[in-house]
């Protein structure tokens, strides 16, 4: 496509089920950041380790190195951090592995991809489940729900009020999707926000003990308790299609009869 790709000596090892030890691991992002070559930082891959490091990553100096820094699933960890210690600004979008590097690659992650990373504002239109008609704004956070949720009530987690929470999972059973849902609406986390905006819920299997509760059980649920609109259909997730969004940044959301017009601005540097 054109882009000069960097490639980190810790994406190409191994240790445990991580890239590298810790030590090794904070290094590569000290070198991406004071790399001059570097303008954008992807993850490889999402799994688990970042909540490891957050105690030992220099975010002043991150934030001050002025570099983009993309992904998702795990990488919330870093991105949620990074907005609540020093207000930088990242963004959920594709992974090098299981997105740039897949055998196909999706055209409609890569366009928005591009299309957000290369203009001041990006707007997108999809459809959305929730109420017929709704206009919100404010800032856009959220990621992996098992990431925000397990960072609430840490000094990692932003406190953002007014805002547009996303959220989406993978591998996680609606009562576990549920469970982290009740933790955030019971720590007040819900309901300051004007509008939560849910994904793609993959890769789970229900069973016999579940007797019809499932992820629309699930929405049904919460929208009982929630004071605000509750949308589904957010293409962003472990899926091929998805969105790139700014976390930090600002987001307009207006819908009307199911159709949904999203505005991201106030990302750049």
């Amino acid at each position: 496509m054109g882009h000069r790709v960097i490639v980190d000596p810790t994406c190409r090892t191994r240790w445990q089920r991580f890239a590298a030890p810790d030590d090794e691991r904070l290094a590569a992002v000290s070198r991406m950041a004071a790399d001059p070559r570097v303008e954008l930082a992807i993850t490889l891959r999402g799994g688990y380790g970042w909540t490891r490091l957050l105690p030992r990553l220099d975010f002043e100096m991150i934030a001050n190195a002025g570099k983009r820094w993309m992904g998702y699933s795990d990488f919330t960890a870093f991105q949620l951090a990074a907005l609540a210690r020093t207000g930088m600004k990242t963004f959920a979008g594709p992974s090098a592995a299981g997105d740039f590097g897949a055998l196909e690659p999706s055209a409609f992650t890569i366009e928005h991809c591009f299309g957000l990373l290369d203009a001041p504002t990006h707007r997108v239109e999809c459809e959305l489940d929730g109420p017929a008609a709704f206009a919100a704004s404010g800032t856009l956070w959220g990621g992996n729900l098992a990431l925000v949720a397990h960072l609430a009530g840490t000094p990692y987690f932003p406190n953002v009020d007014g805002g547009i929470l996303f959220l989406e999972d993978v591998g996680e059973h609606p009562y576990r999707v549920e469970r982290m849902l009740y933790q955030l609406l019971h720590a007040g986390v819900l309901e300051r926000q004007r509008a939560i905006l849910l994904g793609r819920f993959t890769e789970y299997e229900l069973n016999g003990n579940d007797d019809g509760y499932d992820l629309a059980a699930v929405v049904m649920q919460l929208r009982s308790m929630l004071p605000i609109p509750l949308f589904t259909g957010l293409p962003f997730g472990h899926v091929a299609d998805k969105l790139t969004m700014p976390i930090g940044g600002h987001c307009e959301l207006a819908v009307r009869n199911g159709r949904a017009q999203l505005e991201f601005s106030d990302y750049g540097d």
